[in-house]
C-alpha cells in the first residue's frame, strides 16, 4: 500500500499542476488522502498520541503533526518528516508522512511538518520554515516528550532537499528567519535521511544530457525549480546556490542516508552521486551512506519496500546511538 501511496503521490504532485489540470490532481490528492486514512487507521494503534496542526509561525502553511509511539517510554527520539512536492505542492498529511510512521515501531516520534510553498514565499522560506519547525519542536520537547539532542530529518524530492539543507547549515543566518519563533533555540540535525534530493538546480539539465535521460528540464521559467526561486534558474544562480546543501558542509555535520534511482526523470541521480562525493570528503565514508537503485525512478518501488525502510531504521538507530 504504500508503495502504491508513495508513486500515486509522485505522479500527482511532484510537478505544478495548471489550468485544467488543478482540479483534476486536486480530486486525486482527494483520493490519496482518503488512501492515507485507511493506512492510518489500519497500522497504527489506537492508544498513539497524536497532536495535529500545531502552529509554529502564523502562517497558514506553518503547521506540524506530532506522533508518538505507543508502548515506549520517552524521551522519544524523533523523526521529522518533510514532505516532497517540487517546492510547489504536496503536504504534511501523505506518503512521506506514513512512511516515517513506520518509525513509531521502533520507539521514534514523528513529527511532520508543512512549510511555505513557492507561490506563497519564495526561497529561501522553505528551509527558513524547517528550522523553524525544529527550533519549536526542541522548545517544546519536555511537553512531547521528546529527546531534543536526538532529531532526524528525513525528507523525498523537495523534502530530501530540504533535509539535506537542514543537514549541513545548522546555525546558518542566511538560511534563518528567528522572527518565526523560538529565536534561542538550535536548528541543528543528528542525522539525515535524503531521498532523491534535488541539491544542486543549475546541474540539473547538464546531468540529463549526460545520461542519455530525457528528464525534466530545469532552466525554463515554468520549471519547479524556476518556480521555487522566483526566475529562471539560469538567471538566479545566486539564490540557487545559497539553496544548495553541498556549499554548506563542515566536519561537524551529521551521518547522511541518501539513495535515489538511477532512472529518475525529475531528478538526475548524478545530484545524489555528487553530494556524496563531497560529504564523504569532508565527513569521511563512515558517515555517508549512498545506495542507488539501477533502473528505479522517481516512484515509491525502490523506496517504500519494507527492506529499503528498515535499512532507513537501520541507520537512524545507530546515527542516534538508539
Amino acid at each position: 500500500m504504500l508503495e502504491l501511496l508513495y508513486s500515486f503521490n509522485r505522479y500527482f504532485i511532484t510537478v505544478c499542476p495548471s489550468g485544467g489540470e488543478v482540479l483534476i490532481r486536486r480530486i486525486a490528492v482527494m483520493f490519496l488522502v482518503l488512501l492515507v486514512l485507511i493506512v492510518s487507521v489500519s497500522s497504527i494503534s489506537a492508544g498513539q498520541h497524536t497532536y495535529l496542526n500545531i502552529p509554529y509561525g502564523e502562517s497558514s502553511a506553518q503547521k506540524l503533526d506530532i506522533f508518538l509511539p505507543d508502548g515506549f517510554e520517552g524521551p522519544y527520539p524523533v523523526i521529522i518528516s518533510i514532505h516532497g512536492g517540487g517546492w510547489c505542492s504536496g503536504d504534511k498529511v501523505g506518503p512521506d508522512t506514513e512512511i516515517a510512521k513506520s518509525g513509531l515501531k521502533r520507539g521514534y516520534a514523528v513529527v511532520a511538518v508543512n512549510y511555505r510553498l513557492s507561490q506563497e514565499a519564495l526561497a529561501p522560506a522553505q528551509i527558513q520554515d524547517v528550522k523553524a519547525a525544529i527550533r519549536f519542536i526542541r522548545a517544546n520537547a519536555d511537553r512531547y516528550h521528546l529527546d531534543a539532542n536526538r532529531f532526524a530529518v528525513w525528507g523525498s524530492s523537495a523534502g530530501g532537499a530540504l533535509a539535506a539543507l537542514a543537514g549541513t547549515t545548522a546555525g546558518v543566518a542566511a538560511l534563518q528567519d528567528l522572527s518565526i519563533g523560538c529565536a534561542d533555540e538550535s536548528d541543528r540535525v543528528q542525522a539525515v535521511v535524503d531521498w532523491c534530493g534535488p541539491i544542486d538546480l543549475s546541474t540539473m539539465d547538464a546531468q540529463f544530457l549526460a545520461s542519455g535521460i530525457d528528464g525534466e528540464k530545469m532552466d525554463l521559467p515554468t520549471s519547479y525549480g524556476s518556480k521555487y526561486v522566483g526566475n529562471r534558474i539560469g538567471q538566479a544562480n545566486d539564490l540557487v546556490q545559497l539553496v544548495n546543501a553541498a556549499n554548506y558542509i563542515t566536519s561537524d555535520d551529521p551521518p547522511f542516508y541518501i539513495q535515489h534511482g538511477t532512472a529518475d526523470t525529475l531528478v538526475p541521480y548524478q545530484q545524489s552521486l555528487q553530494f556524496a562525493k563531497k560529504l564523504e570528503a569532508i565527513l569521511g565514508e563512515d558517515k555517508v551512506h549512498l545506495v542507488t537503485m539501477p533502473g528505479m525512478g522517481h516512484d515509491g518501488r525502490g523506496f517504500t519496500n519494507s527492506e529499503s525502510v528498515e535499512e532507513v531504521l537501520n541507520f537512524l538507530d545507530k546515527a542516534l546511538q538508539k
